[in-house]
């Protein structure tokens, strides 16, 4: 079964290389600078699935050309927006490596975020309004390091307002992600990883929309435990900045 597996991935990896090599095949015999001035004008009109041919051709055929770092920077922009995660990925952590100190470096690490949080988002969520905050995070969580990185390294950087503000709508993401994690501890009744998620939600993201259910998820933990004084607390500070929630007044 492992052999079978093996082979199967081996033929894949063939496959893939061999793709690569006929798009490169395919780009015309050209200069450097003519197969840049193609690749731009490529992007220009948005088509981005023959710039990304034509990139790579040249990256594969000149690789340290007198366009070489603009290549990986365009090929970066055109894999994200084909949807090619994977091949954004990996060509932004090549260039950061290989070029530590370079001035475009907060544009690479803007694109890096913008590549994860497109990744974390759903067709289904997008096109049909539905809320699937519960799945995975690691996407959105990865983005939100990579525009944090921007802000820290980079807080004159042009990409810097836009960072902060996908930022501000990741933290609302992974909130809604830890709340539905607590409510759903609640349904299984395992009430102290209910409260603990809901303590966490308070002390990591009480600027979000999420801190109400938070609150409402302590009160319900607390009350099912039997810890009357943590729920007291856990209500009062519901009543004070909710006090319309029915679960703020005292029972």
């Amino acid at each position: 079964m492992k052999k079978a597996l093996l082979v199967a991935a081996l033929i894949s990896l063939l496959s893939a290389c061999s793709n690569t090599n006929e798009n490169v095949e395919r780009v015309p015999e050209k200069s450097p600078a003519a197969l840049f001035e193609d690749a731009q004008e490529l992007l220009e009109v948005g088509n981005f699935s023959s710039a990304t041919k034509t990139l790579e051709a040249l990256s594969s055929r000149y690789p340290f050309g007198p366009h070489a770092n603009q290549v990986q920077l365009d090929l970066i922009y055109a894999y994200y927006k084909l949807g090619e995660t994977a091949q954004a990925l990996a060509t932004s952590d090549r260039f950061i490596r290989l070029n530590p100190t370079h001035p475009d470096n907060d544009y690479v690490l803007y694109m890096r975020g913008l590549t994860n949080l497109e990744a974390d988002q759903e067709v289904l969520q997008n096109l049909l309004g539905i809320d699937r905050s519960d799945r995975d995070p690691n996407l959105a969580q990865q983005a939100f390091e990579d525009f944090s990185k921007v802000l820290g390294r980079y807080p004159n950087s042009k990409y810097a307002p836009d960072a902060r503000q996908r930022m501000i709508y990741i933290k609302e993401r992974l909130a809604k992600h830890e709340l539905s994690v607590a409510r759903y501890y609640i349904k299984r009744q395992a009430y102290i990883a209910a409260a603990n998620r809901g303590r966490y939600i308070i002390e990591t993201f009480s600027d979000t929309s999420s801190t109400e259910g938070a609150l409402e998820v302590m009160v319900q933990a607390y009350d099912k435990l039997g810890l009357q004084d943590l729920k007291a607390d856990a209500q009062a500070t519901l009543r004070l900045n909710f006090p319309e929630n029915p679960l703020a007044q005292n029972s």
